[in-house]
């Protein structure tokens, strides 16, 4: 779970944490438990520092977005090891191959392991699996011609969400940048939204 600490003095030049505790960072820290909320570092060991990430201001946005989603999911003191090991798979990911999808497919995943997994072989409203067209959150999934809302959808574009939710996480992020990987993408960030109910702030680097 989420485990809120004060690194004291760590902007000072001669800090012993340094940027180890700037995101993206995976790192081991010790903790000294504090009365109130704050409990205070005491040590950090440096496991991953995601060089590629911070060296590339695109990919860097990409990971502090979805660093920003797990931190309003996780829970204060609630161990939560699937969504971090979620989190951590997908910067790994991403910085060893910054596919379209990465973020989009973290989103996803990260809604399914929350319980809010989109509905995508049928019409959400009437139940039809014909002429699936477009895509409204509020319902939980695709809707179909005749009970048509939300978002319009395209074959292409159902057809990878159904991968990435579908254990064909793989052949999603192999498949280059399209109008459909941007439709995914931007579904994804809608819906973590209103899951959410709120707006990300750094979900600004995402939009083309």
């Amino acid at each position: 779970g989420e485990v809120r600490a004060v690194a004291k003095g760590a902007r000072r030049t001669k800090s012993r944490f340094g940027a180890r505790l700037d995101p993206p960072s995976h790192v081991a820290v010790q903790l000294y438990r504090g009365r109130g909320e704050l409990d205070t570092v005491t040590q950090v060991e440096s496991i991953d520092a995601f060089r590629p990430l911070r060296e590339d201001l695109d990919r860097l946005g990409r990971a502090l977005t979805m660093i920003e989603v797990a931190d309003h999911v996780a829970r204060d003191r609630d161990p939560g090891p699937d969504l971090y090991r979620l989190l951590l798979g997908a910067l790994r990911t991403l910085a060893g191959s910054p596919s379209p999808l990465v973020v989009a497919g973290y989103l996803w995943k990260l809604l399914a392991l929350e319980g809010v997994a989109p509905v995508l072989d049928r019409c959400t409203v009437c139940g039809t699996t014909e002429r699936l067209v477009a895509f409204d959150v509020g319902e939980g999934g695709a809707v179909c011609r005749d009970d048509r809302r939300g978002t319009p959808v395209s074959t292409e574009a159902l057809d990878l969400l159904r991968d990435v939710l579908g254990g064909r996480l793989a052949a999603a992020l192999a498949v280059p940048e399209s109008p459909a990987t941007d439709e995914v993408e931007r579904l994804a960030v809608h819906a973590a939204e209103h899951h959410l109910e709120r707006r990300l702030r750094s979900v600004g680097v995402l939009e083309r």
